[in-house]
């Protein structure tokens, strides 16, 4: 049982009342704490600036393990003085994917201690093949705030693999492969509610990411999960609030219209076209929350689709 999750989504719920984004409703409260009944304690971190980014501390018994790291050195050391405040050591961190915003903390977040940085080979293999560009390009942008003492997974598992930590801290490993980022995974907490640390497979009524161009692997990875995991799961996602597999489906139709916008443009003004999208999409989901991801992911599904 799950407290403090007072609004449940379920696939029901979202088909029965529509899939706009008016009608989606996310769990839990916009405080960051989730508590999960007599089992592991799950604090939700948020970086709040330059913009939202979650990872979480998943306390157990005796020890901690930590999902993703954030982006910035001033929320990386934030999150690291959390865990040093808990009293309890630090037993794990595990990577749900290749993303800067989810990997470049985690030299701050393991700084003097003998910790191992989790992920299946598919993360570590994209984290360290495109770090050297990320680093030209997010360094220039944030500076100060670009963590330089980056580092990367040194443990690697499997699809299927029970990563028992102790305390109540046992997680199972699913390799998802390409989706929303060039190679994605989830860690499924062990016990008696699915709780399911989910990287970026969902944005919580934020506007997504989908310059990787790994569109049809990801609306086939949503898809998917919508039929393997548990109706009422907690799925603790990267950016915005845990939602449901329920919620799955309305990510899978924000892909569905962002591609259907792209394809509706006169693209001999790219300019043009490129604006006219970013106003269609913002009409489907108002407001600015990462509203820059999806600008930034135009072009390139244009140029994949043939537009460009």
């Amino acid at each position: 049982m799950t407290s403090n999750l007072t609004q449940n989504l379920t696939r029901r719920g979202v088909l029965a009342g529509g899939l706009g984004a008016g009608a989606v409703t996310l769990l839990g409260t916009p405080s960051a704490a989730q508590t999960t009944g007599t089992g592991p304690r799950i604090t939700r971190f948020e970086q709040a600036a330059p913009f939202p980014v979650n990872a979480y501390i998943v306390e157990g018994d005796d020890g901690l393990v930590v999902v993703d790291s954030t982006l910035t050195v001033t929320s990386s050391l934030a999150l690291r003085a959390q865990i040093d405040a808990t009293g309890k050591p630090l037993r794990a961190v595990l990577l749900t994917h290749a993303h800067p915003d989810h990997y470049a903390g985690l030299g701050n977040l393991t700084a003097g201690l003998d910790v191992p940085v989790i992920s299946v080979a598919g993360v570590r293999d994209i984290a360290l093949r495109d770090d050297a560009a990320k680093d030209a390009l997010i360094g220039g942008m944030f500076g100060a705030e670009w963590p330089r003492n980056r580092v990367f997974p040194t443990e690697v598992v499997a699809n299927g693999d029970t990563l028992d930590f102790g305390g109540g801290l046992t997680f199972t490993v699913q390799d998802i492969g390409p989706a929303e980022s060039f190679h994605d995974s989830l860690f499924i907490l062990d016990g008696g509610h699915q709780h399911v640390f989910a990287g970026d497979l969902a944005y919580a009524l934020m506007h997504p990411y989908m310059a990787d161009n790994t569109n049809s692997d990801w609306v086939r990875v949503l898809d998917r999960l919508q039929s393997d995991l548990a109706e009422d799961a907690t799925l603790h996602v990267g950016h915005g609030r845990p939602v449901t597999p329920g919620f799955l489906q309305w990510q899978r139709d924000y892909i569905d219209i962002f591609e259907a916008r792209l394809r509706a443009q006169d693209w001999s003004d790219p300019d043009k076209a490129s604006a006219a999208v970013s106003a269609g999409m913002r009409d489907y989901l108002p407001g600015d929350a990462l509203a820059f991801l999806m600008e930034l992911s135009i072009r390139p599904n244009a140029e994949r689709l043939g537009l460009l």
